[in-house]
């Protein structure tokens, strides 16, 4: 089926989002950022096409779009809203962009632009020395839940990035909220989110890695791998929080440990647990797709139990429809369990 038929197919599944767009008075915040077509589920692998904020955002991982095919997208995108479009060639092995822009499209999607989710503003940029437009939108749901829960309580966001997790509980009236990333790149992105918003006071920005972080709000001694000489890193003093929201990357490794989603998530997830208060909630992320949803959480109820604590709810929280997934077996799995 050609690719103009199955965008226009996508873009009917998300009339509703695209409506919208163009409410002039709506009791619905606006959302302006959202999955317009969902490649790898709705028929090109690689190819994803987005909203971000006033601009369309095509992008492919695995094969270059021909001239043809992208006049056909630009076309269909167009005829919806006339806006400014920019497309990101990263199907290269290491998923850097590797085409260039006209003038005036680059200058665009290397300036900072603000978008809304749900009445949340977001700084965003479509070109920059990192690879994402600075927010992960398949986590609409998690920072919905956030923001719907996290009034009045503490908040820890762990592998924070642009700390969206962050600032959408702040502006759901958060007394506190601690950000902890590595990438100071990413935290001044998030503190742009926070002045957005208007959320500055309640929220920290902190530069570490997650481990020694973690393990300092734990109570736990911090410790490196094979016993060598450890990096210097921020101290922290133990801490608890009502919130504690856990979402790492599938595979990286520092002198302070290992994160492996696939083999180990229990070294996170166990410091993790000491910093969530008694009837506090823990959202834990996986974002494998070969790890088995059930398997998965079973290991998290058991080690929850190891620290001789008790899973007393769970909520597990489900990507929005514009990322569609085989089967409804999402690879990014989001549940919420709240421990006393």
């Amino acid at each position: 089926m050609p690719i103009t038929a199955l965008l226009t197919t996508a873009l009917a599944k998300r009339a509703g989002l695209i409506n919208n767009l163009n409410a002039v008075s709506s009791d619905i915040p606006l959302t302006n950022c959202f999955r317009v077509f969902h490649g790898t589920v709705e028929g090109v692998n690689g190819l994803n096409i987005d909203r971000y904020g006033d601009a369309w955002l095509i992008q492919t991982f695995h094969e270059t779009l021909t001239n043809e095919q992208l006049t056909e997208i630009k076309a269909v995108l167009l005829n919806v809203a006339d806006v400014p479009l920019v497309y990101n060639d990263r199907s290269n092995k290491n998923s850097r962009i590797i085409n260039e822009l006209d003038e005036i499209t680059d200058d665009y999607a290397q300036s900072e632009q603000a978008m809304s989710e749900n009445g949340v503003l977001f700084t965003t940029k479509l070109r920059h020395e990192g690879q994402d437009p600075l927010l992960f939108l398949d986590m609409r749901v998690g920072r919905e839940f956030m923001k719907k829960h996290s009034h009045k309580k503490s908040v820890l966001n762990l592998f924070s990035y642009t700390c969206g997790i962050g600032i959408a509980a702040a502006v759901g009236g958060a007394k506190r909220v601690v950000n902890i990333d590595f990438s100071s790149f990413a935290l001044a992105a998030g503190q742009k989110n926070a002045a957005l918003n208007g959320v500055e006071s309640v929220c920290q920005f902190i530069q570490s890695d997650a481990f020694p972080a973690l393990r300092q709000l734990a109570g736990l001694k911090v410790a490196s791998r094979n016993n060598k000489k450890l990096p210097s890193y921020p101290k922290m003093s133990a801490s608890q929080f009502d919130l504690v929201f856990l979402d790492p990357p599938r595979f990286a490794k520092s002198a302070f440990g290992t994160v492996d989603l696939v083999n180990d998530y229990q070294s996170l997830f166990k410091p993790a647990v000491l910093t969530t208060k008694a009837g506090g909630t823990i959202v834990c992320c996986n974002n494998v797709a070969k790890v088995d949803k059930e398997a998965w959480f079973n290991s998290l109820v058991r080690c929850v139990e190891k620290q001789g604590r008790t899973v007393e709810d769970v909520e597990w929280l489900d990507c929005h429809q514009d990322f569609p997934s085989f089967d409804d077996n999402h690879p990014l799995k989001i549940v919420a369990l709240t421990i006393i």
